[in-house]
Order: C-alpha cells, then sequence, then structure tokens
C-alpha cells in the first residue's frame, strides 16, 4: 500500500517520522486513526503495518508513527512525559494535515502505544472522538497489583479494548473488572486463547484470521461508536 512520509517536530524540536495510510476511497468515512507502536518495536514492525493497511482498506485514513526514542534507534522507552509530548504532536499534525483535517479523530495503539494514548486523552486532550487499545498493558506481567488504569476514568470519549484472552499484561477477567469498578465507557473484544500479541494456538486455525476478526470488529465499532 502506498504510504505518505511525514515529518513532525516534537516541542518544536526533534522530528519523528510518520506514516500516513489513506483510505480507500471508495469505503472513506472521514475518521482518522492514530496508533502508537508498541515499547518493543516501532512502525515499521510487521503488525503496526499489517493494522495500518487493514484500517485503510476498511475506510479509514491511518497514521502511524515513531515515538522519538525509536526514531533513534533506541530500545528503552522515553520518559513519560517525552512520550506523551510525542503523542500530542502526532494528534496536532493529524489535525492539520490538508487530507484529514475534517476527519473525527481516534487514537490508540499496540501495548504501550495505547496507554500513552490514553494518558494524553485523560489529561484533557480536546477532539478525541475514540480510542482503541491492541492489547492494553494493565499491569506488568506477574504483577497485578501494579494497575495503569486509574487515569481511565477522566477519559470522556469510547473506548474499545482487544484483548487476548490469555494476555499476560491482562487477562479477560481483568479488564472487565476495571471497566465495571472505574464504570468506563468502553467495549471490551476477547481473542480467546490470544496472547499480548493475539497469538492464538495453531489448533484454531490461520493466525491471519484472527487479525481479521480484530481489524473487523475495530472498524464496526468506530463506524457504530464515532461515525454516527
Amino acid at each position: 500500500m502506498k504510504t505518505e512520509t511525514l515529518k513532525i517536530k516534537v516541542n518544536d524540536g526533534d522530528p519523528v517520522t510518520a506514516l500516513l495510510y489513506p483510505a480507500v476511497k471508495q469505503k472513506r468515512d472521514r475518521v482518522t486513526i492514530v496508533l502508537g507502536h508498541g515499547a518493543g518495536a516501532n512502525q515499521l514492525s510487521g503488525f503496526m503495518r499489517m493494522v495500518a493497511a487493514a484500517m485503510a482498506a476498511r475506510g479509514l485514513d491511518a497514521m502511524t508513527f515513531n515515538f522519538l526514542y525509536s526514531e533513534r534507534g533506541r530500545k528503552i522507552p522515553d520518559p513519560k512525559a517525552r512520550l506523551e509530548a510525542c503523542y500530542q504532536a502526532v494528534i496536532e499534525a493529524a489535525r492539520k494535515h490538508r487530507k484529514l483535517k475534517t476527519n473525527r479523530l481516534v487514537i490508540g495503539g499496540k501495548s504501550m502505544g495505547g496507554r500513552i494514548a490514553s494518558q494524553v486523552a485523560a489529561a484533557g486532550t480536546e477532539g478525541v472522538d475514540g480510542l482503541v487499545f491492541l492489547g492494553y498493558p494493565l499491569h506488568p506481567p506477574g504483577r497485578p497489583e501494579k494497575l495503569r488504569a486509574d487515569h481511565l476514568k477522566d477519559i470522556r470519549a469510547p473506548m474499545l479494548f482487544c484483548q487476548g484472552a490469555r494476555d499476560p499484561f491482562g487477562t479477560e477477567k481483568e479488564i472487565r473488572a476495571i471497566i465495571r469498578k472505574l464504570g468506563l465507557r468502553a467495549k471490551l473484544f476477547v481473542i480467546e486463547s490470544g496472547d499480548h500479541s493475539f497469538k492464538v494456538p495453531k489448533s484454531l486455525g490461520p493466525q491471519e484470521r484472527v487479525y481479521e476478526a480484530i481489524m473487523d470488529e475495530v472498524a464496526r465499532w468506530i463506524r457504530s461508536e464515532v461515525t454516527v
């Protein structure tokens, strides 16, 4: 799929690279979905490229980007404030882009990327119409007491959690409990037997079919919650 490469300055300083995957014209819904990558990969990972291309094929303008640390080839994520500043800069760039400025806006991402999106939204960023979490990192593996959830109650926009049933960063049961406890305006889509990357045992069928089901659900949810 043909993409448009953008350079986005963070705090009027260092630039990061973003990629715009334009929506298929015949299906275009005038919604931009911005997706941040996980801590251990960048926007060029197979997963991120697959998701962005799938969103574009389903009528959504998809934008991915590198956080500052991954732009520089480092492996250790930046401090919280720097990660949030980067995500905020990408949101502003998406809003001002000539092809996207009239679109509604959904933000989210894979694991850490989704968590940073949630923190940006909880801080009061205006104009966020929805959030999509692809494997929300509710807590570090093996440390269920260290929750990363209190800020979620400050988010006004609807949320979609796509979560593997056996995700060590947050199981189906744990995510459901947080949604109930905090009274979140959220839906949970469970990938049966899926892990943090939605991988399932081979006995359950082709992995591609699992990914397609997730992308279909994301597109359906956005059309029902954001484009109405």
